[in-house]
């Protein structure tokens, strides 16, 4: 895909960048390419396809979930910075921490952040059970995204304390999630899960692939 391509697709699906956006994921998508030769933020087989399979798959999170406002964000299991960066840089109003345990990858995230020049995007090298023990975090955020880092059962149950009462889980997952879903609504009652195939128009790569999302919220009357 080249970047027309790209940028016509997200328009097509109301997702509307100014020109410094574009620059900042351009310059995002080559600093991610060449830093994968070094560390592994992404497989290798998709280094051909970044656009495609990794920036547009975390833009397409803005059909689903209105980003307009001063919400506190986490990207869990960030590795290279997706879906964070990429939602940042088009959602410049909210705040995002990058979270990974893996502190090699973590050293080249923050890096990549940095040169956005956004100071709303923070990275962090910790496992998210820990940070869910630190004061600070507490009910701290409005939305926390990850891209197939467990399974819902094991993320709900990590993010619990750090999640606000009427934030959000947002799940890019693939396959058939039935399973999964009623396994992780059998744990927690309050669980609600809407779940949507990734259709973009103009882009049917993603629904071939099944892939989805899931938004979760919990009903605590």
């Amino acid at each position: 895909m080249d970047l027309i391509q790209f940028w016509t697709i997200l328009s097509a699906n109301g997702i509307v960048l100014d020109q410094k956006q574009r620059e900042r994921i351009e310059r995002y998508a080559n600093e991610l390419l060449h830093w994968n030769s070094k560390v592994n933020l992404i497989s290798r087989k998709d280094e051909g396809m970044i656009l495609e399979s990794h920036i547009l798959h975390s833009l397409s999170i803005l059909r689903f979930i209105n980003l307009d406002g001063k919400y506190e964000c986490m990207d869990l299991g960030s590795g290279g910075g997706l879906p964070g960066i990429p939602l940042t840089i088009a959602s410049p109003k909210i705040n995002m921490l990058l979270l990974d345990s893996i502190k090699k990858k973590m050293k080249v995230t923050e890096m990549l952040a940095q040169h956005t020049q956004l100071r709303n995007i923070k990275s962090k090298a910790e496992r998210v059970e820990v940070l869910a023990n630190q004061k600070e975090y507490h009910k701290k955020f409005d939305f926390i995204f990850a891209r197939g880092v467990a399974r819902l059962n094991l993320i709900q149950s990590w993010v619990a304390p750090i999640l606000k009462d009427d934030g959000k889980i947002v799940l890019l997952k693939g396959g058939d999630l039935t399973d999964e879903i009623n396994e992780a609504k059998k744990h927690n009652k309050a669980l609600k899960v809407e779940m949507h195939d990734l259709d973009l128009i103009a882009f049917d790569h993603f629904k071939k692939l099944q892939k989805k999302i899931l938004i979760c919220s919990f009903d605590n009357k």
